[in-house]
Order: C-alpha cells, then structure tokens, then sequence
C-alpha cells in the first residue's frame, strides 16, 4: 500500500468507524456485530501504526463513544469517561502486562496482581453522590460530555438514591451492610454499566409485542434508559453494575479490589465474578472461567476486563488518548458459519406484525444446529440484501438468538426482495406507520393469525367482561369452529352449547344469559374490546367523551382515511395525537373490519356515553395499584380507578399520589416510601371506593 492508498483507507476508516460509533452510542441501533467493529478498529490502529505521520486530527484512537443525544440535556464530566483498549488472544494479554511491567520497570520477577470481571455488554453510566446523596446520573457520551438521564437513572431499583454509611445510614433501595472502614466521601463518582437481563429482555419484548421490539438487551438498555419521559424508563426492567469510579474527594482503599468492596459497602451491587488474581497465568483461568460460563449468566456480556490492582501503579500508569493503560479487555470471539438462505417466511403475530423468518440449510453455530433466523423486518432484509438462494454468514447473538450478518452473494442482476404489502394469512392491507420500522396486518377482526388473542381480549374483564367465557373457552369455541368473530358471541345457540359439558344445560343457559347481558354494552368497553391498535381504555374514553357514539366515532375515523380535514379532527381530541388517529383511520379503511365492525352492531347496541364519574378522595389524582390484590383483579382495580375520576400508572414516580399495596408489594412500594407517597391497603381502597357519592 502506497502513503496515498494508506491515507485514503484512514480518511474512510475515520469516517466509518465513527459512524457506527453514533449508530451503536447515540442511536441504539447499529448496522454490524461488535466483532466487525473490531476489526475495523484494529485495521486503522496497524495503518496508523505503520504511517505515524498519516494519524489524523479526527483519529478513532482518539474518540470515546459518540456525542450525546439531542433530546437530552449535556452534562460535562468531572473526569472523563474512558474507553478501554482491547485485547483479542492470550498473547495480547501477556503483552499488555508486559507494557505494564516496561512502564513501571519493575524486575522480572515481581508479581503484577491484577482484577478481572466480565465485560458486561451495557450502557456506561456514572452516578455522581455528594454526601452520599445522588444529585447526578449521565451517560458516557463522548467521554468528555454526556447525557443527563439523573431522572430515569432515580428509577432503576439496584441504584441507591443515598449511599449507606458506616453508621448505618441506608436508602431503602440498597441493602444494609455498613462498613465503618469504608466510610463515604464527600464526593464520589461510581460508575458502571445499565443493563437488561436476557430473561427480562425476552419478557419486554413480549410484552411490546405489536410495538417496537428490540434487537438484544444492549439496544433495550439504552433505548429504555434515555427515553425522555421517566415514567417509560420506570417501567423497564434495568439493572445496574458498579464497575469503578471517577472524580473522588477520597479514596477509602489503595487497591482496585479493596475500592469496589467499598462501593458494595455502600449499597452499588458488584459482580460475583469479580476476582483478584496473582498474575497472568490466573488471569487467563478466570476469563476460561466465565467464557464457559458465558450463555448461563443472567445478562450478556462480551469478554474480561483486567486491571491493575494498586492504585498507585494505575496513578503512575496514567492514559493513552482514550484509554487507560493499567486496564484492557480481553473480548470473546464471535462464533460464526455460513450457510444458504433457502427461503423467507412471513409470520403473522398476534399483534398483526408482520415478521420474516429466514429458513436455513441446517449448520452448526456455538454446538446448535440452526435452520431458522430472524430477519426483523423489511429494513433488515433491505440493509443486508438478502434474497432466496444467497449465502450468507450466520452468527448466534449473544450465544441464544440467530442472526444474518452479511450477504455473501451481492448480485445486482438479481431483483431485490419484495415484503408483501398485504397480510399473508387473511389479504388485507398491510402498512406501516410514521416512524415505525414494523409493518402489520390491518385485518386484526379477520385475520385468522390474531382472531383468537383478538376475541380473548373483546370479552376480557377490562373489555366486555362476559361472565363464564375466558380464554379458554373461546379458544376451544374457535377450534370447534362455533365463533370466528364477535359477532358470532352474540349468536351462540343453545344447540351447539349442550352438549359440551355435563351439566350442558344449566351452564349454557347461564351463559346465554351473561353474553345477552352485555348487547348494550359500555361504549368505552365495547371500544376497548374492538383492539384497535394504540387504543387502550383511557383513550377509548377520551374518543367516547368526546364523540358520545361509537356510530359517530366509526363515521368520523373512516372518512379521516380520505379527507385531511376529518383526520384532523381526531387529532385534536383530547388524549389522542396523529398515531391514534392514524391508526383509527387504518383500521376502519380496511373493508374487512368494517364489515366485521358492522356485523357486530348488528348484534349489540353500545349505549351513548355518559360521564358517571363520581367525586371521590381520589378525583383527579394518580393511583398506583402493586402487590396481589386479594379481593379483585388488577383490571377490576382499575376499573374503580378510572370511574373515580383518578388515573392509573403502572409505576410510581414523584407524581404519584397514592399507591394501594397488596401483598407481595416490592419495588414500588420501596420507592412510595421513600418518596413519601401516602400507601394505603385493600381495605382501605374498599373504604375510599364505598365513600365516593
């Protein structure tokens, strides 16, 4: 390579490389696997190795992480956010100990004690106490200026809001272990890793199910801890991990191990794993040890990281540009094969999403063999150009979920693959939404992929509420081919129920009588019932407060398809934005909803909307329900809520203003304490509800 071709290949590098970097820090959503970063990481550090007068101002070896996000405010750090050199086999971590030694020339012969603790693959953050008080979180940025997410980080069970001192003194949040020798300084700097558990990650998507889902916990740690509103962090399952410090008035130990049994003193959880070892050869064990353990542990991670234990050798060691040099990470290798993509599938959620599914010729990845692969959604296929027949490289993603890397078959003779535009299980029209990167069935009353969640929620106790039909029972009424749709509820004959069950005609007649009890249903919970996407049970009660009708609302949501002005008219009701009104105006486009929309009110009559709300203690004011309710269910709770004229939230924040604990209450009532929020029991709850006029 001439000087020319080698500063061209840095100019590109340069820019590449700090393009993922925004892509992987600022967005969350990045386009090629960490082992791929590497490699372009180590390609520029060889060149620049090799033409030292060719090392540009805008260098990766002198960049950390990526600038802050815009929507949250800039915090500068008080001592930067260092990344960490990597090292990729053995011998880089002999070597690393041999600079280490160099440095300090120290003799041949003396011991190099170092500590080694997972990699875990998370979000940076460093929670500044002042008296042992939090007063700041902020993520790493670009090392010199972060975000600050203070307020999201305040809902994040594992980080206490006041340190625990060696009198004694502890947040409810933090276990009680004081440590009289480990006494909390003035000020003092802890930082670590937010992350999400791969059991919690699994639960968060299926729970966003029909919303955005997130590619591994990584992405969903990041994602749901610099959110812009508290409350949706608050009600993500993050976790935290105390891993060093930054600006300290005081240092309560002289070593590196000595220093996090402080911070775990303090109340800041601290790896298990975290060891001291005598030297390299006990370093090497360790970091075996945890790759072997590597798919049991709790959350992802993607190597060791080792460092010097004496902080008077880390004081002396100092730093490079970006990275300490008494500390490295000594990273995994990816496990990959190739094999060829046979065919794309399209599966149809329960949600109506619409996701492809590559089908594989079997191959061998990390000890499984694997014949499927998620491709996410039509962005994922484009980005990696895939199509029927091509070879591509495979790779299982944090050693659980396959994935595709790269296409190794570019063609461009070849026509690119085409996601369908209508659903494959029932033909209706299938779209996506402003900003959304999924694409879903609109046909969610007909689509024989969503009927049987759809109808388990339109008679659910939040919904219709009718006695005696459960999941169960709709599920087996669906099999038996008796419903396929609500309306079919209403028609259930006495005929086709007798015969189910032994005592076949007391049951049907009782629950005959329930389904006829409900043909002049609640608007609000006819409307719930339907599923439209995005509409819950306060927005169908804001919708019905405002347009009295669901006949009114069906009239003014399908001409809002077609007619700017009517969209426009949704959009300014109170509660609802363009993404309800959008999805109001999909859904009754789709010929097949509305048919089954009018085949249900040719069957019940929702009554015109009154505001029943009664006056009550809690009128106006925010309720928490946690713990298990003894007397009724979470839905019936909030039921009583809602008809008191009180909101519901699902987590407890400075807001709340109320929160009923039921047994077996956690968290939430932990942080009700602490932010001395009245807690009241079911009993009282009952009392409240039977006081209001």
């Amino acid at each position: 390579m001439t000087e020319t071709e080698a500063a061209e290949r840095l100019a590109f590098l340069a820019a590449e490389i700090a393009r993922h970097s925004r892509l992987y820090h600022t967005d969350d959503a990045p386009e090629i696997s960490d082992s791929e970063y590497d490699a372009l990481v180590r390609e520029n550090a060889a060149l620049e190795a090799e033409y030292p007068q060719l090392v540009r101002a805008d260098s990766p070896a002198k960049l950390v992480g990526a600038a802050p996000a815009a929507h949250l405010a800039k915090v500068a750090h008080a001592r930067p956010m260092l990344s960490l050199d990597n090292a990729f086999s053995d011998e880089d971590v002999r070597e690393f100990v041999g600079r280490v030694r160099r440095f300090l020339n120290l003799a041949e012969g003396e011991p190099i004690a170092l500590t080694a603790e997972p990699k875990i693959d998370g979000l940076s953050c460093s929670l500044r106490y002042e008296r042992g008080r939090l007063v700041l979180a902020a993520t790493r940025g670009d090392g010199t200026v972060g975000e600050d997410v203070t307020a999201n980080v305040r809902t994040i069970g594992d980080v206490p809001h006041q340190l625990c001192s060696g009198e004694g003194q502890c947040s409810a949040l933090a276990p009680l272990r004081p440590s009289p020798e480990h006494a909390v300084p003035e000020t003092f700097e802890i930082r670590g890793e937010v992350y999400m558990s791969k059991a919690d990650f699994a639960q968060l998507n299926e729970r966003l199910a029909g919303e955005r889902v997130f590619a591994n916990p990584r992405n969903a740690a990041a994602g749901s801890l610099r959110q812009k509103d508290p409350s949706v962090t608050a009600s993500r399952p993050l976790c935290f991990l105390a891993h060093g410090w930054g600006e300290a008035s005081a240092l309560p130990a002289d070593t590196q191990a000595g220093m996090m049994r402080a911070i775990e003193s303090w109340g800041l959880p601290v790896t298990d794993l975290l060891v001291r070892v005598e030297n390299v050869d006990e370093a090497l064990a360790h970091y075996r040890k945890i790759e072997a353990m590597r798919a049991d542990l709790p959350f992802d991670i993607d190597g060791v990281v080792y460092k010097v234990d004496r902080l008077d050798w880390q004081a002396r060691l100092g730093q490079v540009a970006k990275a300490p040099r008494w500390a490295i990470a000594h990273k995994f290798p990816a496990e990959r094969a190739q094999t060829t993509l046979l065919s794309i599938d399209i599966q149809v959620g329960r949600t109506g999403k619409l996701t492809p599914v590559a089908r594989l010729e079997p191959v061998t990845v990390g000890g499984v063999v694997v014949t499927n692969a998620t491709l996410h959604n039509a962005d994922e296929i484009a980005r990696l150009g895939v199509r029927p027949g091509d070879r591509v490289t495979l790779q299982r993603a944090g050693d659980v979920i396959p994935q595709i890397l790269e296409n190794l078959t570019p063609d461009e003779m070849r026509p690119d693959y085409v996601f369908p535009t209508t659903c494959p299980e029932c033909g209706s029209d299938a779209v996506r939404e402003e900003g959304e990167v999924d694409i879903r069935c609109t046909g969610g009353l007909i689509c024989p992929a969503q009927r049987v969640e759809r109808l388990r929620h339109f008679v659910s106790r939040g919904a219709m509420d009718i006695e005696g039909l459960g999941g169960k029972q709709i599920e087996d009424f669906f099999r038996d081919g008796l419903i396929h749709s609500p309306a079919d509820i209403f028609r259930l004959s006495e005929e086709q129920l007798v015969a189910r069950k032994k005592d076949g005609r007391v049951w049907a007649g009782n629950l005959l009588r329930a389904i006829a009890d409900k043909t002049a249903p609640d608007p609000v919970r006819f409307l719930f019932g339907i599923g439209i996407r995005h509409v819950g049970t306060v927005t169908a009660r804001d919708l019905m407060r405002h347009f009295g009708t669901v006949e009114e609302l069906a009239q003014i949501a399908t001409a809002a398809a077609t007619e700017p002005a009517e969209f426009e008219r949704l959009t300014h009701v109170e509660g609802v934005g363009p993404v309800v009104a959008q999805s109001l105006a999909d859904f009754f486009a789709e010929e097949h909803n509305r048919a089954a929309w009018d085949d249900l009110l040719s069957v019940v009559s929702p009554r015109p909307f009154e505001a029943n709300e009664r006056a009550s203690q809690v009128t106006g004011k925010t309720v928490v329900f946690t713990g298990t309710l003894e007397t009724m269910s979470r839905d019936e709770a909030k039921a009583q809520a809602l008809s008191l004229g009180a909101k519901v939230a699902g987590s407890v924040s400075a807001k709340t203003d109320l929160v009923v604990a039921g047994p077996g209450a956690g968290s939430k009532l932990k942080k009700a304490e602490e932010l001395g929020i009245r807690v009241i029991d079911e009993a009282a709850w009952a009392d409240i509800v039977a006081s209001a006029r």
